[in-house]
């Protein structure tokens, strides 16, 4: 049971990339706790400075701009983010690929409402996806790309990094109990709260498609010094000509995931958690092996929606209850 007696949490929240990021932190010292977090809160800002695509001036913007034209060099930080991301594109067969800039411009994904791209337009954007494309020089930390119209986007990726280097900052502070999380999406829980064994976060069935079951809990998940990430297709779609589609996309076809609705991953790393849901939620039931040899220790939850009929798959989660897991471990 939470320790009753225990003085409040200080809890400090901002917006970046798009989302609202909340850090909650307990200890005994509120002056110190509070600095400890707005330290946080500026980490997490400075990440959306150096990720954003929309911000010219970022360093991915940059890249963007004139990688094409030969090395562009960044920040070390940045380019070990970058190296991670080519790690992990590979641990997962392309299901996960910062590449996929081009593929979100021509379905209208980026800023946009969304729209049916033509075969050709689509042939093109695939052309120009694909970490082949990028070249990583680790001695000068450059980036370049082979081809012009290649783009970068750690849209799927950088939340899950701010998260992390966030809360190794509050780590560093002596701070021993804190949840930081990015828009719900992402958390990163250090230790547990006061009188408690673990953090403790409710997995739900993903906001529906049109016509969907309503959204309700199905898990529960312990988590103790570890990030969990969840990716849905159903949390933003469009609609075109009568077609629903999510707004996640597999780069390998560059056609909408939608093997699986909704998808989690818990593992040591938030970096690793944001990128490897994306990944689950492109693979399907497959990617559960894949990303286990991956990250050993990695505890991962599917959700497919079989024309109306929900199922699960869960590896090291528990649901709620058991009777609706049809298979899983």
């Amino acid at each position: 049971m939470p320790d009753s007696a225990a003085p409040p949490p200080v809890t400090l929240a901002c917006q970046a990339m798009a989302t609202r990021f909340e850090v909650v932190a307990h200890g005994p010292d509120p002056a110190g706790l509070r600095a400890a977090a707005e330290e946080a809160v500026e980490e997490i800002q400075r990440w959306d400075r150096l990720l954003s695509v929309y911000r010219p001036e970022s360093e991915i913007a940059q890249v963007n701009a004139l990688a094409h034209r030969g090395p562009v060099r960044v920040s070390p930080p940045v380019f070990r983010l970058l190296e991670t991301a080519r790690d992990l594109h590979a641990a997962t067969d392309g299901a996960f690929d910062i590449t996929v800039g081009p593929l979100l411009r021509c379905w209208g994904l980026m800023g946009e409402g969304g729209r049916i791209p033509t075969v050709e337009a689509l042939a093109r954007a695939r052309a120009r996806c694909g970490m082949e494309h990028v070249r990583l020089d680790a001695g000068q930390f450059t980036v370049s790309f082979d081809c012009e119209g290649v783009a970068l986007d750690l849209g799927a990726i950088g939340k899950g990094h701010a998260v992390e280097q966030a809360a190794l900052l509050l780590r560093d502070a002596d701070v021993a109990s804190a949840f930081v999380h990015g828009g719900t999406s992402t958390i990163h829980a250090l230790g547990a709260p006061p009188g408690c064994e673990a953090w403790k976060v409710t997995l739900e069935t993903p906001a529906p498609a049109p016509g969907g079951a309503a959204r309700r809990p199905v898990a529960v998940v312990p988590l103790r010094d570890e990030a969990l990430s969840v990716s849905a297709v159903w949390g933003k779609f469009f609609s075109v000509a009568g077609r629903t589609c999510g707004h996640l996309l597999d780069p390998r076809t560059g056609q909408p995931a939608g093997r699986a609705v909704m998808a989690a991953v818990c593992a040591p790393s938030a970096t690793q958690s944001d990128a490897l849901s994306t990944a689950l939620l492109v693979l399907g039931e497959e990617g559960c092996a894949r990303i286990q040899t991956a990250v050993p220790g990695a505890r991962t939850f599917l959700t497919f929606d079989d024309r109306g009929v929900v199922r699960f798959l869960a590896h090291g989660i528990s649901l709620l209850d058991p009777a609706a897991m049809r298979e899983g471990a």
